[in-house]
């Protein structure tokens, strides 16, 4: 639990039906922490379980010091006695009530007088003031958006849970809306749970996050750390990683800080990884950043560091960029992918067919157990 947990979201869930839940997590003050994985992998349920709209067999919920749900002691609380502020990807708004009504609507526990004024402050947080008299089906997606998070930050919660909140809305209202929302949060002290399957938006938002697969957590990290270092090949598949090879373990030389890796007929130089035995099998992966294009106009010092040739696979344009299949012989036919700006493709002449050579940066080379 990161500092100052007495005030954060402590997380243990296990459940065999109706969808299989086995993880832990917790989620500090302040923090925002981005539940990640397809379809069906139990991130709502999950959710749903944290505000009291499903019940877990066995597991905990405790926020800010205080037990939701204890299912060993027979403890679970009901949804309108939690602290939560819950955003749904359909807004919920009330279509008979005016924006601020559907605000004030989550205030029971201020005395009548003070709920008005409090809504107008909310809405203004959010960039809705002066629109406090019209009703939701006068709002665009977006507008109607901020009014359920306004509602939600109105019941004064111990907790924000934000269910796939943008996924309703156009690319451009969603990267708006996801800039309003990393600066709000900055003037938030309580947890943000946000539930996404979109990789841009929790590397966006997202302090930490969980990836999830069939209900089990696989891996909690700062985003970046995640995609760079994968705990497993499952991981790394689930994040659509693409660069995944087996090799084995030819031999370490700890002055030089380096492992060698046996690939097919190749010898890989790696960061040196002493906690994988020699002859031990490895998946190993580098990530499009760690591949070095040989120019055919200008060698680059980089070029020495783990050369390997190919042949041009396939070729996509996507604006200015291209996208690069290259072959390069793996044993188990996969191919190196990655991607350059389009002039710089063209000016090497790269078309499918045509042999490349590129360099794997060492440093990037991550290992994994099989």
């Amino acid at each position: 639990m990161p500092e100052g947990s007495e005030a954060g979201l402590e997380v243990a869930l296990g459940s065999e039906t109706p969808i299989p839940l086995d993880l832990a997590f917790t989620a500090g003050p302040g923090e925002v922490l981005a539940l990640v994985g397809p379809s069906g992998a139990g991130k709502s349920t999950v959710l749903r379980c944290i505000a009291g709209l499903h019940r877990a067999e066995r597991g905990s919920v405790r926020c800010a010091g205080t037990a939701w749900f204890d299912a060993a002691s027979g403890l679970c609380l009901p949804a309108h006695a939690r602290r939560v502020g819950l955003v749904f990807q359909d807004y919920a708004l009330f279509p008979h009530m005016t924006v601020l009504e559907n605000v004030a609507a989550a205030m029971g526990h201020l005395p009548r007088r003070e709920r008005a004024p409090r809504a107008r402050d909310l809405l203004a947080r959010v960039h809705l003031a002066g629109l406090d008299e019209r009703r939701p089906a006068e709002l665009s997606g977006g507008q109607q958006q901020r009014v359920a998070v306004a509602r939600a930050l109105a019941r004064e919660p111990a907790a924000l849970l934000l269910d796939e909140p943008f996924s309703a809305v156009d690319r451009a209202t969603r990267r708006r809306l996801q800039a309003e929302l990393a600066a709000l949060r900055r003037g938030l002290s309580i947890p943000v749970l946000l539930i996404t399957h979109d990789l841009d938006e929790a590397l966006m938002l997202a302090d930490r996050m969980v990836l999830m697969h069939r209900g089990r957590g696989l891996q909690t990290a700062p985003p970046a750390e995640m995609l760079a270092r994968p705990a497993s090949a499952e991981v790394a598949r689930l994040l659509d990683l693409r660069n995944l090879f087996r090799a084995r373990v030819e031999r370490h030389d700890a002055g030089a800080r380096t492992t060698w890796l046996r690939w097919g007929e190749r010898l890989v130089e790696a960061a040196h990884a002493p906690a994988f035995a020699p002859g031990t099998e490895v998946d190993w992966l580098v990530p499009a950043s760690g591949i070095v294009l040989h120019s055919r106009l200008r060698p680059s010092a980089g070029e020495r560091e783990n050369p390997v040739a190919g042949r041009i696979a396939e070729m996509i344009v996507l604006g200015e960029e291209a996208r690069i299949t290259l072959d390069v012989g793996d044993p188990r036919g996969h191919p190196l992918r990655f991607g350059l700006p389009l002039h710089v493709a063209r000016r090497n002449g790269l078309a499918p067919g045509v042999a490349a050579t590129v360099s794997l940066l060492r440093e990037t080379i991550h290992l994994m157990a099989p």
